[in-house]
């Protein structure tokens, strides 16, 4: 079955999480990825635990449905090649920083010059135009920048940490893939490439304010920035009888049920921290307070049949051993089993969509370094003699046989 983007062709020149993010989302929607690295590779290749050399466990979740091809962009025959890939692409996306991508001569005029239907994302961590442009930029950087750990200390934390979860790269990965199909769709429409930067911190800080603008939306402000009932310490996992279980009482609806089942439907009635949204928000604290004390008196195993029955939402608390087994996900088989050509079985995080006609699907295994290096020359147009004579100058590599990690 076809899928959305046959027949687009991007050129991934990013590494680490956001940018190959990005655009394992558009292999899965059926482009065809080039995924331009160094002799070294993607840093994440050499995270640990792997089976075979330079194939570690992260870069295996971001980098499936792409082709791998080696070039040492600072020899000039390098980037003649990328150059020569990139007349025939659609898009080119990078995180590189834009001063080494000017060293390197690869700035969007002169890529613009070879192919004026081309789109340039670079994937940055701060907008060109402020004065922190330039500044590198890793996912701990911006959850401090844009206030994270402070907020989990507002919401109960003894002390700011970091939000163990790569998250502001691949919620920026995903924006940039929106935006880079906008590009498309309008070049498309008028034959014009353009440059588009996606910066980490404004693309953040869109998140955070999102949720905590407060009284600061409004000018002059009508009170401070924050969301009460997000940031109560109170807004936790309750404690049942034998264990925990996630719940929200959100609406009017879920209050007055809940307020039922536990046998103070008056209380509901006549206690005005109770009546709308507004006053729960304001008492969000001594309502979450409120049920937890009274989520003691069942067991898990009961509030979660109680609840579901009752239409109000509640979910399992899981561990990350838990969620791997999770029934549902096991019934959608969510998290399949595959076998790679060179790591045997390896499990897969599936595509969370579903499609009628056109669906995404994984159709190549993470590649290995320098899989593809040969095929991606010669589909750029170089006779074998010029592909193995840039080889033979160690500037590309063609993968050989897979060397195995002998465990410590």
């Amino acid at each position: 079955m076809e899928n959305a983007l046959e027949g687009l062709r991007i050129v991934d020149l990013s590494s680490v999480m956001m940018g190959p993010f990005a655009t394992q989302i558009l292999g899965d929607l059926g482009a065809d990825v080039i995924k331009v690295e160094a002799h070294a590779g993607d840093t994440t290749r050499h995270v640990g635990p792997m089976r075979t050399e330079n194939m570690g466990w992260v870069f295996l979740h971001a980098n499936r449905n792409k082709r791998s091809i080696v070039l040492d962009l600072k020899a000039p025959q390098g980037k003649a090649a990328l150059l020569k890939i990139l007349e025939g692409a659609d898009a080119l996306v990078t995180n590189v920083r834009t001063k080494a991508l000017q060293r390197l001569g690869l700035d969007y005029e002169t890529l613009a010059a070879i192919n004026p239907r081309l789109i340039v994302m670079n994937l940055v961590g701060y907008g060109e135009d402020g004065p922190y442009a330039g500044r590198p930029a890793y996912e701990d950087l911006i959850q401090g920048a844009t206030s994270l750990p402070s907020l989990l200390v507002l919401a109960g934390s003894e002390e700011p940490h970091y939000v163990p979860l790569a998250f502001n790269d691949r919620a920026v990965g995903t924006a940039s893939a929106v935006h880079l199909l906008a590009a498309i769709l309008y070049r498309d429409r008028t034959g014009k490439g353009q440059q588009i930067t996606i910066p980490m911190f404004e693309t953040m800080t869109q998140w955070v304010l999102g949720d905590h603008f407060g009284g600061e939306t409004f000018v002059p402000a009508l009170g401070p920035p924050g969301y009460k009932r997000t940031l109560t310490k109170e807004r936790k996992p309750y404690r049942t009888k034998d264990g925990l279980v996630c719940s929200i009482i959100y609406n009017d609806k879920h209050w007055e049920t809940f307020m039922r089942l536990i046998g103070q439907e008056e209380k509901f009635r006549t206690d005005p921290r109770f009546a709308t949204i507004t006053t729960r928000t304001e008492h969000a604290n001594d309502l979450y307070a409120y049920v937890s004390e009274a989520m003691q008196e069942k067991t898990t195993a009961e509030w979660v049949r109680l609840l579901l029955d009752n239409d109000i939402p509640v979910a399992p608390l899981h561990t990350l051993d838990s969620l791997i087994q999770d029934e549902h996900l096991m019934a959608k088989d969510f998290l399949p089993i595959v076998e790679h050509p060179t790591e045997g079985q390896i499990r897969q995080v599936g595509i969370a969509a579903d499609w009628t006609v056109s669906p995404p699907s994984m159709r190549r295994l993470p590649p290995r370094l320098g899989e593809h290096s040969a095929e991606i020359l010669r589909e750029a147009g170089l006779s074998e003699a010029e592909v193995t004579a840039l080889i033979e100058a160690g500037v590309t590599v063609q993968a050989g046989e897979p060397k195995a990690v002998i465990p410590e």
